[in-house]
């Protein structure tokens, strides 16, 4: 193939690659905008124009709002709160520990605790459900937050540690060094030297652990039944007898998307340099 022409085909083939990436991404999100403001007898048609194929409508966003409100905003202030307090809970675990492995000096301890963290990240979380169901249930924990923010800290303290150890590892050693040299204990130059610096990956690390916690689905389903309800939870109660009742859904779903979406604006400078810290050097 000539190289003219090659160029011409490259030219068609990647704007078209591009946009049918685009489109696949952004697509399940239009999708469910438009099913939100959509009458019940157009969800299930190939309308997607509003005003041209189909009249739009926000009777679903005013009853969500309205009639279906405090159950809403049941589930939002308990996602909110079980989200925090689990990644504040998971950071409290994980920061010690990622220090610690970081500054071993044994090699082989390390790749031991290193396996250790991998391993229970890929550990299913099926295979822990009878047993946190079965202990809660012992423990009069059924059904409440605390339930489900022990077992998120469980779950993401792991992947916090993981993403702690690569950022303490690139911190030099010196800066505690000299902090010990001035007389100051390991702890507090943990406490007033290496956490300052490595404050955009705790940043970093904790937002991570709030997405986690905040889409968690499979804990939050078996543990809570109506005081402890999240909004994944939420979102897939919305079977009538008549079936899937999919406009409450999109609307649902848009609603659980607000928090996340304005944490990541909010922290999008402490989450770019917690996770680029330490990957370039010299």
């Amino acid at each position: 193939m000539e190289p003219e022409a090659r160029r011409g085909l490259t030219r068609l083939v990647v704007p078209a690659a591009l946009g049918v990436a685009v489109l696949w991404a952004v697509g399940p999100l239009i999708w469910t905008v438009l099913t939100s403001v959509k009458q019940p007898v157009d969800v299930f048609s190939l309308k997607v124009i509003p005003f041209l194929q189909f009249q739009p409508t926000l009777m679903h966003w005013q009853e969500e709002l309205t009639s279906r409100g405090p159950e809403l905003r049941g589930a939002m202030g308990t996602s909110t709160l079980v989200a925090v307090l689990s990644s504040l809970l998971a950071l409290a675990l994980a920061t010690p520990a990622a220090y610690a492995v970081a500054r071993l000096s044994n090699d082989r301890q390390k790749r031991f605790w290193w396996l250790w963290l991998i391993s229970q990240r890929f550990l299913p979380p099926v295979v822990l459900l009878a047993p946190y169901f079965l202990m809660f249930k012992t423990l009069g924990l059924l059904d409440t937050p605390l339930a489900l923010i022990l077992v998120h800290a469980a779950m993401n303290a792991p992947f916090a540690a993981l993403i702690l150890q690569d950022l303490f590892a690139d911190l030099p050693a010196e800066l505690e060094e000299a902090a010990r040299v001035d007389g100051a204990s390991t702890w507090v130059a943990f406490h007033r030297v290496v956490l300052p610096v490595a404050l955009p990956g705790l940043a970093a690390a904790a937002v991570l652990c709030m997405a986690f916690s905040w889409n968690e689905f499979l804990f939050a389903l078996t543990l809570s039944y109506h005081h402890a309800v999240t909004m994944p939870v939420l979102i897939a109660g919305t079977e009538h007898t008549q079936g899937i009742q999919f406009w409450y859904v999109a609307t649902r779903s848009l609603l659980a998307l607000g928090p996340p979406a304005v944490l990541a604006l909010v922290a999008q400078r402490w989450l770019v340099r917690g996770l680029t810290l330490g990957a370039v050097k010299g």
